[in-house]
């Protein structure tokens, strides 16, 4: 981890830089506290294990020097998070720092703490925040949490099962995809995607697929429901059809690890899912290997998804750290983020990540990292250009609801299961009414 000499951290307190947020940005470091101060951070345990091991061993230690706090980390489920969040508020008590997914800032805008001095000043020294990162914590007239990281959402791939069948490149458009799909899955190779209800690769496959197709829950004003439309009815019926042709059936029941798991099994042929199956089977190539005894992340790509008739769409997972109103560590808390979130020492973290996540600023697409493995270069510029959850209107606090409630995915689900495309899309629209009005 980067240090800053005590001679170079004297003469930016002598410019009046080291009491204040600018310091803290520019070294690394904040004034201490009293011993006894306790912040208390709330996040997933990350798809990348070693992520979390730099957070104990290295970020802890690290805090209790710099800034004279113990830094409690509390890892759980990423699916659990948002019902402690939600307990915590109704409670008046509990972590003071919550790392949420998605657009959750904008529905406990309520609950949190502003933190509009720390944000903007972490944006200015890291080159701006990306749209998506900026659209899911700022409601417009203040900044609802520190983004954190996005985490980038691709196709990760078998190249030689993909070649088997004509493909030497990751399908463009969905036409294509599906042909190489069906031919996949009748030998035994399908595609693997979830349709439950789970955090991450549910919103980040089946929102594009909807905008693909020109379909959205809302128009560019977020306040009048369009889901019920042609081009949603199109998307729907479409997903149907992909889906038996295509895909492994038992998706419906999947959450954000069981298509790793299939992938490294060997059972499926491609998923939308972050780098993390490509860094396990790189990390441990003894264990994850080809039917051919060869290491399996030597066959391993990753492509965008395809093009539909209106375009192609991504929504890459975006993370923000939420100071809660409720928390009695406000000063400490902010300190805390304001240093987290500064270069000098979020560059452990990220290092430790390999490219699974991208930081929320533009600055960290110039990182050496990227260089380093040409296979995970589609993910250096992920965050631009992505879309959210509400898009084309905002990412406020009704599309925070209606992903939160998986309405979009349960169209699409209903409508594989059996329902009928049009009662699908009518359903979903009824219960977007219900949010939006």
């Amino acid at each position: 981890m980067a240090r800053i000499h005590r001679r170079k951290f004297l003469k930016l307190s002598a410019a009046g830089a080291a009491g204040g947020l600018a310091g803290i940005l520019a070294t690394g470091r904040a004034p201490a506290y009293a011993q006894g101060t306790t912040v208390h951070w709330l996040r997933w345990n990350d798809f990348v294990p070693s992520s979390d091991k730099v957070l104990r061993e290295q970020i802890i230690p690290q805090a209790a020097k710099d800034l004279g706090i113990t830094l409690n980390i509390e890892m759980i489920n990423g699916n659990d998070i948002q019902a402690r969040t939600t307990a915590a508020i109704q409670s008046g008590t509990g972590p003071d720092v919550i790392c949420a997914l998605n657009n959750w800032p904008q529905l406990y805008a309520a609950s949190v703490a502003e933190v509009t001095d720390i944000t903007e000043a972490i944006g200015k020294a890291q080159g701006g925040f990306y749209a998506e990162s900026t659209a899911v914590a700022n409601d417009g007239k203040r900044w609802l949490g520190v983004p954190w990281c996005i985490v980038g959402a691709e196709n990760s791939y078998r190249k030689s099962w993909f070649e088997a069948v004509g493909a030497t490149k990751f399908p463009e458009t969905w036409d294509e995809y599906r042909a190489v799909g069906k031919k996949l899955k009748a030998k035994g190779q399908p595609i693997g995607q979830t349709l439950g209800h789970s955090f991450g690769d549910p919103p980040t496959f089946w929102y594009p697929f909807l905008w693909s197709f020109g379909g959205a829950e809302v128009d560019q004003s977020g306040k009048k429901v369009v889901l019920d439309s042609k081009q949603t009815l199109e998307s729907v019926k479409y997903a149907v059809g992909f889906w038996k042709d295509c895909c492994d059936e038992g998706g419906l029941a999947w959450d954000d690890s069981s298509n790793n798991r299939a992938f490294l099994a060997g059972t499926i042929s491609s998923t939308l899912n972050g780098a993390s199956i490509y860094l396990l089977a790189k990390r441990e190539p003894d264990k994850y290997q080809t039917e051919k005894g060869t290491p399996l992340y030597q066959d391993i790509l990753h492509g965008r998804l395809p093009k539909g008739p209106a375009g192609q769409f991504s929504y890459q997972l975006p993370m923000t750290n939420m100071l809660m109103g409720y928390s009695k560590q406000q000063d400490a808390a902010k300190k805390f983020l304001a240093w987290i979130t500064s270069k000098p020492v979020y560059q452990a973290w990220f290092d430790s990540q390999g490219g699974y996540s991208v930081g929320a600023t533009t600055s960290w697409e110039q990182d050496p990292i990227w260089k380093k493995d040409p296979v995970m270069a589609p993910f250096r510029d992920v965050g631009r250009g992505a879309h959210f959850p509400g898009y084309p209107g905002p990412a406020n606090r009704n599309a925070a609801e209606v992903l939160s409630k998986y309405i979009i995915i349960d169209m699409y689900a209903k409508a594989v299961q059996g329902m009928a495309a049009e009662d699908a899309v009518k359903w979903a629209s009824g219960e977007l009414q219900k949010i939006y009005t």
